[in-house]
């Protein structure tokens, strides 16, 4: 690690020789493909972190034309990107929390440590609105189960434009932002949030449609041996103890009381559906494929559910 680009004669050099912006992204990949840095948070290819990084740093679109790339840019605008370019590799800190922003189902978002970066494949299924597990257009609420940033609960009322929706979250910090992002896309009136303990505090009343959740669920072992740029997260959003699972034999025990009759549960468990499948053989979980990538994301009905606790 002692020769990292960013000591004074690396830095030296990379202001006077490097002149445009696509300079600084052939740099910039260089840099990080040397350093080893994960990329997990949004890219998985240095190239691609680097363009998102330059981009943010020159506060310009991720559809910026690509003729701009030949273009110079200033001194100051180098020393922004050095600096985002030595947080990404120097701490390990995911692109993201650098920039404050991320996005899900093409929508923008405010993150910083107090949540896990957006990056579920949920997001196809929002875009998708559910379809090929509940009709979209019955569709008249949704429960967000351990929301986070609120990513998730926001974009399901994105794209079902007459339901309303409540995530809710035990961590007060990840409403926080939650909240901030609400008000950033002016949903008020058709998303709320609140805290609680899965469904502690959830009301149940008045069903849901859908309840979808992507929970904590890193066994302790992968959690351990995580990449440090994961270990920038709020461990409470990642692990769910020994085999991970421990929030979503929860949920499964519970969700049907909370599900309207025709209504449908989606969860992500990632790379723990193996220990999920093994441990409710009888259970028919519907995994689900992803046309761009992701797994271990399951959909039951409220039937499935009542039938197997009925008789477990």
């Amino acid at each position: 690690m002692s020769d990292l680009p960013f000591s004074s004669k690396h830095r030296e050099q990379a202001l006077i020789e490097l002149h445009s912006i696509a300079d600084w992204m052939r740099w910039c990949t260089t840099q990080m493909q040397e350093a080893e840095v994960y990329f997990g948070h949004g890219t998985d290819n240095p190239w691609d972190e680097a363009v998102a990084l330059v981009l943010q740093a020159l506060a310009l679109p991720f559809d910026c034309p690509e003729m701009l790339y030949s273009t110079r840019i200033t001194t100051t605008e180098k020393e922004r990107i050095l600096s985002f370019l030595s947080q990404r590799i120097e701490s390990r800190k995911p692109l993201a929390y650098i920039t404050n922003q991320a996005y899900f189902c093409g929508l923008p978002f405010y993150v910083d440590e107090r949540v896990l970066v957006p990056r579920s494949p949920i997001g196809e299924l929002i875009e998708d609105r559910f379809q090929n597990f509940i009709n979209p257009n019955s569709v008249g609420s949704i429960l967000d189960l351990c929301t986070g940033s609120g990513c998730i609960a926001i974009a399901c009322a994105h794209y079902f434009e007459n339901a309303f929706v409540l995530g809710s979250d035990i961590s007060l910090d990840a409403l926080d932002v939650a909240q901030l992002n609400l008000e950033q896309h002016g949903l008020d009136e058709r998303v709320g949030f609140i805290e609680s303990n899965l469904f502690e505090r959830i009301p149940s009343d008045q069903p849901f449609d859908i309840i979808v959740s992507n929970p904590p669920y890193v066994d302790a072992e992968d959690l351990a041996d995580m990449p440090k740029e994961y270990h920038q997260e709020p461990e409470i959003g990642l692990g769910s103890g020994v085999d991970g699972l421990d929030l979503t034999h929860q949920i499964l025990a519970q969700a049907a009381s909370y599900l309207s009759e025709e209504g449908v549960l989606i969860v992500e468990v990632g790379n723990s559906w193996p220990a999920l499948q093994q441990a409710y053989p009888e259970l028919e979980f519907n995994w689900i494929s992803f046309e761009r990538g992701g797994d271990g994301v399951f959909a039951l009905t409220r039937k499935q559910l009542e039938e197997y606790f009925s008789s477990h």
